[in-house]
């Protein structure tokens, strides 16, 4: 069985260990001075809730995106 995951990211290629939540992923891609609560998420082009990230384990392959939230009218 494999160790780890490879999942892509607007980064690039990201290798994270099986059973690695969005939010295990996410602490890897944000820079320091990023938190966790700016950032919207989606996975494989599905938005995933800032309440869920711990929740979402990600598999091999996946694509996670952040970006900035947008509001408006």
């Amino acid at each position: 069985m494999a160790e780890h995951i490879t999942i892509q990211t607007d980064q690039g290629a990201l290798r994270l260990p099986c059973g690695s939540t969005l939010d295990d992923a996410l602490a890897h891609l944000l820079s320091p001075h990023q938190h966790p609560q700016q950032v919207a998420t989606a996975v494989n082009g599905r938005f995933v809730p800032r309440g869920e990230r711990h929740l979402h384990v990600l598999a091999e392959g996946d694509t996670v995106l952040c970006f900035a939230p947008i509001t408006g009218g």
